[in-house]
């Protein structure tokens, strides 16, 4: 994956350099946030939302000074403090030096927009719908697990969702919808959504995916629908040749109550460790509780060669990290995708 290292033009000295910690360097136009040039100059950061309120793209400013679009919601007080900014939202006022390596060597696939039709709707839950999506014959749907993509319904009404399937078939896609009250397309969804309906899509997106996990110990952290791309990800590994398996997978899946776990880990066919956890569980319930983050500091998981890849809501992902990096965890093995409230462009809350 290229970018511009070296031999700046004399052009792009009137314009703000963004420099990685890694060396590599890009222009940024004053019409783009840091992660846009990024992009288009072939460099691909860490991102998800795009909209400041994941942090999947924070990075620490190092050098030069920079505006915010909007809010950060992303970044707590104590980050902020830090010199943490999130790359998505923020315009370069001068040259910036950003404490974040890229996603070098990680094969992308580009997004495109493409025509689908609604193939099942099927009830998981009281809330939560299973939605699969067919694409025409003569088109496919290249992803990596864990993915997420916009699904376009009516007057361009748009919603991310994550995907909870690997790619397979490359013809079929299966989506884990939460309804959320008085939602807009939550009411498509539970109210109006017919088998044929005609929808469009627009992915993959996003950089939650698995790395390289051969040899480590897989911790997999979900809260309600935050299970979809969890789900995509071990069908994923059971494609994946012994030698690139990680040695340990533990996976803690959170909800209020019992029918909020509408699915059971262990069917992907994986040798796993899984761990439900209710925070509301009634007498009844003798299994884990509390929340994901502390069932697995509790259930004794060795982080010294953990990798973490945590999925629901921003406050359990917030809450996971600081947690798990107190104990132990590499920061830099903490990979995130958070649900955030429902607006354009966002996850539907899980």
């Amino acid at each position: 994956m290229g970018g511009v290292v070296s031999g700046i033009s004399p052009y792009l000295k009137s314009v703000p350099i963004i420099t990685l910690v890694n060396g590599k360097q890009f222009p940024a136009k004053a019409s783009e946030t840091m992660l846009d040039a990024a992009l288009r100059a072939g460099i691909v950061l860490e991102h998800s939302c795009k909209t400041g309120r994941c942090g999947s793209c924070k990075a620490q400013l190092r050098g030069g000074s920079s505006i915010p679009l909007v809010d950060e919601v992303g970044l707590s007080q104590v980050e902020r403090d830090a010199g943490w900014i999130l790359t998505c939202v923020r315009w370069a006022k001068n040259d910036i030096q950003l404490d974040v390596e890229d996603l070098d060597g990680i094969r992308m696939y580009p997004a495109k927009i493409l025509p689908c039709r609604i193939a099942a709707l099927e009830r998981l839950s009281s809330d939560v719908l299973r939605v699969i999506l067919r694409l025409p014959p003569n088109q496919q749907l290249d992803y990596s697990p864990g993915q997420y993509l916009d699904v376009i319904g009516k007057e361009g009404l748009r919603r991310s969702y994550s995907m909870a399937n690997a790619p397979a078939d490359h013809k079929t896609i299966e989506l884990h919808i939460r309804q959320v009250p008085a939602g807009a397309m939550s009411r498509y969804w539970f109210e109006e959504a017919r088998m044929n309906d005609l929808l469009r899509l627009n992915g993959p997106l996003g950089t939650f995916f698995l790395r390289d996990v051969s040899g480590l110990d897989l911790i997999l952290l979900a809260t309600g629908t935050g299970i979809a791309p969890i789900k995509a990800m071990l069908e994923g590994l059971v494609a994946r040749p012994p030698g690139s398996l990680p040695r340990s997978i533990n996976v803690y899946w959170g909800g209020r109550a019992s029918q909020d776990l509408y699915w059971n880990p262990e069917r992907v066919g994986l040798a796993l460790r899984y761990i439900p956890v209710l925070s509301r569980g009634d007498s009844s319930w003798t299994g884990a509780r509390g929340h994901v983050q502390q069932a697995a500091l509790q259930s004794g998981a060795t982080l010294g060669q953990a990798v973490v890849y945590a999925c629901g809501s921003l406050a359990m992902i917030d809450s996971a990290r600081a947690q798990l990096v107190a104990a132990g965890l590499d920061g830099r093995r903490f990979y995130s995708d958070a649900f955030v409230s429902s607006s354009y462009d966002l996850k539907e809350s899980s």
